[in-house]
């Protein structure tokens, strides 16, 4: 005898007064499980016609025809098959087999429920994390436990849940449905698809939290994910397993270099997985018609918690994108994720927090604010060979306001993070774009994720333009510079204009070892600013065409040889593009 359960009081639901047989069957059950002192009493029920309930404390044992269906429904619910053929033989086997027993459930009530945030009285057994089911069918996952109640988020129309309402308990972490099929879908935060395509079969279920990969099972960052940004892949590249930041103030690029990387995965044996937290459905719906026209929706999953979603979906939807990308990556395969953004995510964990009575702290989010998204980030890995050598890379996306870097949610994030793509509003605005600020950003794995190829072509651009940079602040308010001085200037420029690019239209590799061995070795200062790219696009297909067997010798990644350089300075020359 548990002496924890002891009660006073036991209360028998039934249509029917039980006799005195059963009356004495019932008393000796409660006094063997919940004391000696424990006293039996019946309540009519006429809604139970066929069968009984027995609530004691907590505990409640559920003898009616609609307890015994929960209790069928619960086991056929945890019949797994591999073939679809054996799942019909299953399940005759279990109804066959299937015997209802007197088992305790725990029932709670609702107490109140409001912003997609209820809080239940009981159930003081449930655990952090678990989903719990509400009359109705609405779902709930529990996010707080105090000593009088606990508080639960809810995924499902709380407009379904009342005060004095029942909750089961499910004794399941929450988890979704992963697999091969979501590949080219659009779903919501939950796994269920929204785009009208029809429904999706799983591979499998995964729970959205798991712990992260320990340092035993990775291996060191050493693969290029190549982005088809000159200004990344040449000064900031990212590798296969790494968690690089792209941050910034709103409408300056960011989730434009993210599309562009995902474009650039084409033909590069990497599954995408995009995640659009607190975003605009219509935007996403351009976003997707983008990757379908460019044919990239074959190899992405698009997850979507729209900024008229919930904030428990906002909540949850990065986690489901992780778990869904986590599926991938087990089996051996590269993904690349982005979180886009998790600004918005924080916003709406400090909306959930704050309606669950959490105590505000800096800048009013909670105090494990910081752990939410390390949790997140840290699944992000290049697993060791033994784990089958996949990869997870993920490029979260962070909103800035008017340039604080130093804000709560972006210090936290590049805490976490293993670089960050600075993006800067002025220079959005002067028309360099992508806008990323050369002095702010950084990628900590460094050249360790480029190609030697590239490595040897980029060689001294960030110097040259911190050079650059550093020039033109002194000479802004002279009026005379020598010949010398304008020289160096041009230069400069010249180099940041090879750093533009249009959206949408990312280079190969081959083509940006081409470009930067033309730009610094001065063979492109005579192009005019007007029309530098389509220059630059031009210099890429005369040089293919004239010189096929370096383009070749080029795309393999090894190391630049000095005939390949002579040949890009000679035909740069040749062509015209040096003054």
């Amino acid at each position: 005898m548990n002496t924890k359960n002891k009660l006073k009081t036991a209360k028998l639901f039934s249509k029917e007064k039980p006799n005195a047989e059963q009356t004495e069957r019932f008393e000796r059950f409660i006094k063997s499980h919940y004391g000696e002192d424990c006293a039996l009493e019946w309540v009519e029920d006429e809604s139970l016609s066929d069968g009984f309930r027995l609530e004691a404390g907590e505990d409640i044992y559920d003898w009616s025809r609609e307890g015994r269906l929960r209790q069928l429904s619960d086991v056929l619910s945890s019949i797994e098959a591999d073939d679809s053929k054996k799942v019909i033989p299953m399940l005759k086997e279990a109804v066959g087999n299937w015997t209802p027993k007197a088992v305790a459930e725990e029932i709670g009530t609702v107490l109140t429920v409001g912003d997609g945030v209820a809080t239940v009285r009981g159930l003081s057994k449930c655990e952090y994390g678990e989903i719990l089911l509400f009359e109705g069918g609405v779902r709930g996952m529990v996010q707080s436990v105090t000593l009088s109640h606990i508080g639960c988020m809810l995924f499902d129309d709380d407009g379904a849940v009342t005060a004095g309402s029942k909750v089961h308990r499910t004794k399941m972490a929450a988890g979704v449905p992963v697999g091969e099929g979501f590949i080219g879908r659009v779903t919501d935060a939950l796994g269920v698809p929204i785009d009208g395509k029809g429904e999706i079969i799983a591979a499998e279920h995964r729970p959205i939290e798991s712990p992260a990969p320990p340092i035993a099972a990775r291996q060191p960052v050493n693969k290029p994910l190549k982005t088809g940004l000159l200004a990344i892949d040449a000064m900031f590249p990212i590798g296969r397993g790494q968690r690089e930041l792209i941050i910034g103030d709103r409408q300056t690029g960011k989730t434009a270099i993210a599309i562009d990387t995902i474009l650039n995965q084409k033909n590069e044996d990497v599954i995408c997985v995009y995640v659009a937290i607190g975003q605009k459905a219509s935007s996403v719906r351009r976003l997707v018609k983008v990757l379908e026209d460019a044919g990239a929706m074959e190899y992405t999953a698009v997850i979507l918690a729209a900024a008229s979603d919930s904030a428990p979906m906002q909540y949850i939807a990065p986690y489901v994108g992780c778990t869904m990308a986590e599926y991938f990556m087990k089996q051996g395969r590269d993904v690349l994720i982005i979180y886009d953004d998790l600004s918005k995510h924080a916003v709406a964990y400090r909306s959930l927090s704050l309606v669950l009575g959490r105590s505000p702290g800096r800048e009013a989010y909670p105090g494990d604010v910081f752990y939410l998204h390390s949790r997140l980030l840290e699944r992000s890995a290049h697993l060791s060979a033994a784990k089958g050598g996949g990869s997870m890379t993920a490029l979260p996306i962070v909103e800035t306001l008017a340039g604080n870097v130093s804000a709560y949610i972006p210090t936290n994030i590049i805490s976490i993070t293993d670089g960050q793509i600075f993006l800067d509003s002025s220079l959005f605005r002067s028309g360099q774009r992508p806008a990323v600020n050369v002095g702010l950003s950084v990628s900590r794995v460094g050249g360790d994720a480029m190609t030697p190829c590239l490595k040897g072509a980029a060689g001294s651009l960030r110097l040259e333009l911190a050079q650059y940079r550093e020039m033109k602040v002194f000479t802004q308010f002279s009026n005379y510079l020598d010949d010398d001085i304008q020289k160096n200037l041009r230069f400069g420029e010249v180099l940041m204009s090879i750093l533009k690019q249009e959206q949408y239209r990312p280079y190969y590799e081959w083509e940006q070892t081409v470009i930067l061995v033309a730009a610094i070795s001065h063979c492109l200062d005579g192009v005019p600013q007007e029309r530098f790219e389509e220059s630059l696009r031009k210099l890429c297909d005369g040089f293919s065409r004239a010189y096929p067997d370096s383009v070749e010798r080029i795309k393999t990644g090894e190391k630049l040889s000095d005939a390949d350089r002579s040949c890009i300075t000679e035909y740069a020359k040749a062509a015209g593009y040096a003054e």
